[in-house]
């Protein structure tokens, strides 16, 4: 694909929803961060219920600390590895309380260094909350990337090492939303629906699927 498709595809996106965000609930960078960590191997939607009544009791780390384990798993055991992110929140907050004042940072190596938090997570939050122009690659962007000939690659790296290369400047800081959002509402993994792609005719995907 080249240069000129790759404009034009980013163009319709940002045509089509000006604004993308998220559709994980929070109001706060550590909102987001908790938000994130519970979002592995479950949906948005899950997570939205789980941190419904979570955070009314725990939007802070001393709050979540308060909680403690036990407590927080009571709030999220709907979700996946619920377990294993419950220890990590927890451990993340005591990070954040005796390393960052409390405050999530806006920096990779330190976000990485937070347990539950890998180069993934990192992005979503330094893009999310801090407005960096970065991309998480989860399995809904490799997709896309791959597929429509975007970023073609073999690993989330690769791929997001090519998008930040290839996406023009001035669409980098929406781009993981725009993409997360297509391959999870239009180019879907088992069936795309082609037939209503707004980029259809841009993309490199020989098997168009119709109704």
């Amino acid at each position: 694909m080249n240069q000129f498709k790759r404009r034009l595809i980013f163009e319709r996106l940002r045509a089509a929803n000006p604004a993308p965000r998220t559709e994980l609930q929070y109001t706060s960078p550590f909102e987001l961060l908790v938000a994130v960590i519970l979002s592995a191997q479950a949906t948005d939607k899950g997570v939205n219920k789980a941190t419904a009544s979570l955070f009314p009791i725990a939007n802070a780390p001393a709050a979540m600390l308060a909680l403690g384990e036990e407590g927080l798993k009571g709030h999220i055991r709907t979700l996946g590895l619920f377990n294993a992110k419950a220890a990590n929140i927890i451990k993340t907050c005591a990070l954040l309380l005796e390393h960052h004042g409390g405050e999530v940072p806006h920096d990779r190596v330190a976000l990485e260094a937070l347990p539950g938090v890998g180069r993934k997570t990192a992005n979503v939050i330094l893009n999310t909350a801090f407005g960096e122009p970065t991309l998480a690659v989860d399995t809904h962007i490799f997709r896309v990337a791959n597929r429509t000939g975007l970023a073609i690659g073999k690993n989330p790296l690769e791929v997001e090492q090519k998008l930040i290369r290839f996406i023009p400047k001035e669409f980098l800081r929406d781009a993981h939303h725009w993409l997360i959002l297509h391959g999870r509402y239009v180019c879907v993994a088992r069936r795309p629906h082609c037939w209503e792609c707004l980029i259809q005719d841009l993309c490199d995907y020989r098997e168009k699927t119709a109704i």
